[in-house]
Protein backbone atom coordinates (compact mmCIF):
# COMPACT_ATOMS: atom_id res chain seq x y z
CA UNK A 1 0.00 0.00 0.00
CA UNK A 2 1.22 3.25 -0.68
CA UNK A 3 2.08 6.49 1.75
CA UNK A 4 -0.33 8.16 0.11
CA UNK A 5 -3.24 5.40 0.79
CA UNK A 6 -1.80 4.50 4.48
CA UNK A 7 -2.43 8.35 5.04
CA UNK A 8 -5.61 9.01 3.05
CA UNK A 9 -8.32 6.21 4.47
CA UNK A 10 -7.90 6.88 7.92
CA UNK A 11 -8.51 10.74 7.20
CA UNK A 12 -11.59 9.48 5.11
CA UNK A 13 -12.61 7.43 7.79
CA UNK A 14 -12.50 9.70 10.70
CA UNK A 15 -15.38 11.47 10.17
CA UNK A 16 -17.77 8.39 9.65
CA UNK A 17 -16.31 6.47 12.98
CA UNK A 18 -16.94 9.23 15.08
CA UNK A 19 -20.42 10.38 14.22
CA UNK A 20 -21.50 6.78 13.82
CA UNK A 21 -20.40 6.67 18.12
CA UNK A 22 -22.36 9.67 18.09
CA UNK A 23 -25.60 8.20 16.54
CA UNK A 24 -24.51 4.60 18.42
CA UNK A 25 -24.77 6.38 21.81
CA UNK A 26 -26.84 9.21 21.09
CA UNK A 27 -29.60 8.40 18.52
CA UNK A 28 -32.35 9.71 20.43
CA UNK A 29 -30.46 13.79 19.56
CA UNK A 30 -31.34 12.55 15.39
CA UNK A 31 -34.67 10.58 16.02
CA UNK A 32 -36.61 13.45 15.39
CA UNK A 33 -35.07 14.44 11.84
CA UNK A 34 -35.01 10.66 10.77
CA UNK A 35 -38.60 10.03 11.83
CA UNK A 36 -40.53 11.81 8.50
CA UNK A 37 -37.79 9.78 6.31
CA UNK A 38 -38.75 6.61 8.23
CA UNK A 39 -42.30 7.30 7.67
CA UNK A 40 -41.77 7.94 3.94
CA UNK A 41 -39.53 4.33 3.82
CA UNK A 42 -41.85 1.73 5.93
CA UNK A 43 -44.11 0.77 2.87
CA UNK A 44 -40.48 -0.23 0.90
CA UNK A 45 -40.16 -2.73 4.01
CA UNK A 46 -38.09 -0.80 6.15
CA UNK A 47 -38.64 -0.22 10.10
CA UNK A 48 -40.59 2.50 10.53
CA UNK A 49 -38.40 2.62 14.31
CA UNK A 50 -36.67 6.00 13.49
CA UNK A 51 -34.08 5.52 16.66
CA UNK A 52 -33.28 2.02 15.22
CA UNK A 53 -32.57 3.62 11.64
CA UNK A 54 -29.84 6.00 13.21
CA UNK A 55 -28.34 3.13 15.22
CA UNK A 56 -28.21 1.16 12.32
CA UNK A 57 -26.84 3.69 9.93
CA UNK A 58 -24.10 4.14 13.21
CA UNK A 59 -22.89 1.11 12.98
CA UNK A 60 -22.63 1.12 9.10
CA UNK A 61 -20.50 4.11 9.78
CA UNK A 62 -18.28 2.63 12.46
CA UNK A 63 -17.59 -0.71 10.68
CA UNK A 64 -17.27 0.96 7.51
CA UNK A 65 -15.16 3.73 8.36
CA UNK A 66 -13.07 1.00 10.37
CA UNK A 67 -12.31 -1.30 7.90
CA UNK A 68 -11.54 1.60 5.52
CA UNK A 69 -8.86 2.94 8.02
CA UNK A 70 -7.22 -0.19 8.08
CA UNK A 71 -7.33 -0.59 4.66
CA UNK A 72 -9.78 -4.03 5.09
CA UNK A 73 -11.74 -4.60 2.11
CA UNK A 74 -11.43 -0.78 1.49
CA UNK A 75 -13.32 -0.89 -1.72
CA UNK A 76 -16.49 -2.62 0.23
CA UNK A 77 -16.01 -0.31 2.89
CA UNK A 78 -16.18 2.62 0.96
CA UNK A 79 -19.75 1.66 -0.89
CA UNK A 80 -21.13 0.93 2.63
CA UNK A 81 -19.90 4.45 3.68
CA UNK A 82 -21.54 5.94 0.48
CA UNK A 83 -24.70 4.29 1.13
CA UNK A 84 -24.59 5.29 4.96
CA UNK A 85 -23.76 8.93 3.58
CA UNK A 86 -27.01 9.26 0.92
CA UNK A 87 -29.44 9.65 3.74
CA UNK A 88 -27.46 11.50 6.39
CA UNK A 89 -26.88 13.71 4.00
CA UNK A 90 -30.24 14.12 2.78
CA UNK A 91 -31.77 14.22 6.39
CA UNK A 92 -29.26 16.50 7.78
CA UNK A 93 -28.77 19.28 5.68
CA UNK A 94 -31.72 19.98 4.01
CA UNK A 95 -30.72 23.79 2.67
CA UNK A 96 -33.40 23.69 0.29
CA UNK A 97 -36.49 23.43 2.74
CA UNK A 98 -34.64 26.47 5.06
CA UNK A 99 -36.35 29.86 4.83
CA UNK A 100 -33.42 31.85 6.49
CA UNK A 101 -30.41 32.47 4.75
CA UNK A 102 -27.95 32.04 7.45
CA UNK A 103 -29.28 28.72 8.21
CA UNK A 104 -29.92 27.77 4.42
CA UNK A 105 -26.29 29.25 4.10
CA UNK A 106 -24.81 26.74 7.10
CA UNK A 107 -27.29 23.96 5.83
CA UNK A 108 -26.05 24.04 1.89
CA UNK A 109 -22.31 24.13 3.33
CA UNK A 110 -22.57 21.26 4.90
CA UNK A 111 -24.75 19.08 1.94
CA UNK A 112 -21.77 20.02 0.06
CA UNK A 113 -19.00 18.83 2.48
CA UNK A 114 -20.69 15.99 2.50
CA UNK A 115 -21.00 15.64 -1.32
CA UNK A 116 -17.38 16.12 -1.35
CA UNK A 117 -17.02 13.22 1.26
CA UNK A 118 -19.30 11.43 -1.19
CA UNK A 119 -17.09 11.82 -4.47
CA UNK A 120 -13.95 11.01 -2.24
CA UNK A 121 -15.69 7.41 -1.27
CA UNK A 122 -16.34 6.69 -4.67
CA UNK A 123 -13.42 7.33 -6.12
CA UNK A 124 -12.24 5.14 -2.85
CA UNK A 125 -14.83 2.41 -4.08
CA UNK A 126 -13.32 2.07 -7.56
CA UNK A 127 -9.23 2.08 -6.27
CA UNK A 128 -7.63 -0.64 -7.40
CA UNK A 129 -4.65 0.28 -5.75
CA UNK A 130 -2.99 -0.23 -9.43
CA UNK A 131 -3.50 -4.10 -9.62
CA UNK A 132 -6.04 -4.95 -12.64
CA UNK A 133 -9.98 -4.76 -11.40
CA UNK A 134 -12.08 -7.99 -11.64
CA UNK A 135 -13.26 -7.57 -15.14
CA UNK A 136 -10.06 -7.39 -16.29
CA UNK A 137 -9.05 -10.10 -14.80
CA UNK A 138 -12.20 -11.74 -15.88
CA UNK A 139 -11.58 -11.04 -19.47
CA UNK A 140 -8.15 -12.72 -18.81
CA UNK A 141 -9.28 -15.82 -17.69
CA UNK A 142 -11.85 -16.00 -20.51
CA UNK A 143 -9.49 -15.23 -23.19
CA UNK A 144 -6.71 -17.71 -21.30
CA UNK A 145 -9.67 -20.53 -21.58
CA UNK A 146 -10.80 -19.78 -24.69
CA UNK A 147 -7.14 -20.09 -25.93
CA UNK A 148 -6.85 -23.15 -24.43
CA UNK A 149 -9.78 -24.47 -25.76
CA UNK A 150 -9.11 -23.91 -29.54
CA UNK A 151 -5.25 -25.48 -28.40
CA UNK A 152 -7.20 -28.69 -26.97
CA UNK A 153 -9.30 -29.10 -30.23
CA UNK A 154 -6.33 -28.46 -32.40
CA UNK A 155 -4.72 -31.20 -30.40
CA UNK A 156 -7.78 -34.01 -30.67
CA UNK A 157 -7.80 -33.34 -34.54
CA UNK A 158 -3.81 -33.85 -34.73
CA UNK A 159 -4.07 -36.96 -32.68
CA UNK A 160 -7.38 -38.15 -34.13
CA UNK A 161 -5.23 -37.90 -37.65
CA UNK A 162 -2.44 -39.49 -36.35
CA UNK A 163 -4.92 -42.24 -35.42
CA UNK A 164 -6.83 -42.63 -38.56
CA UNK A 165 -2.80 -43.08 -39.99
CA UNK A 166 -1.94 -45.57 -38.11
CA UNK A 167 -4.84 -48.11 -38.32
CA UNK A 168 -4.99 -46.94 -41.93
CA UNK A 169 -1.15 -48.28 -41.84
CA UNK A 170 -1.72 -51.26 -38.96
CA UNK A 171 -4.87 -52.54 -41.70
CA UNK A 172 -2.39 -52.45 -44.54
CA UNK A 173 0.14 -54.37 -42.32
CA UNK A 174 -2.67 -56.83 -41.41
CA UNK A 175 -3.89 -57.09 -45.16
CA UNK A 176 0.05 -57.37 -46.38
CA UNK A 177 0.65 -60.40 -43.68
CA UNK A 178 -2.42 -62.22 -44.28
CA UNK A 179 -1.58 -62.06 -48.15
Amino acid sequence: MTLVRRVARPMLAAIFVVQGLEQLRHPSALTPKVAPLAEQLAPLGLPDDPELLVRANGATMVAGGALLATGRVPRLASLALAGALVPTTYVGHPFWAETDPATKRTQRIGFLKNLGLLGGLLLASVDTEGKPGLAYRAGLAGSSAKRGAKRAKREAKHAAHAARREAKLAASQAHDALT
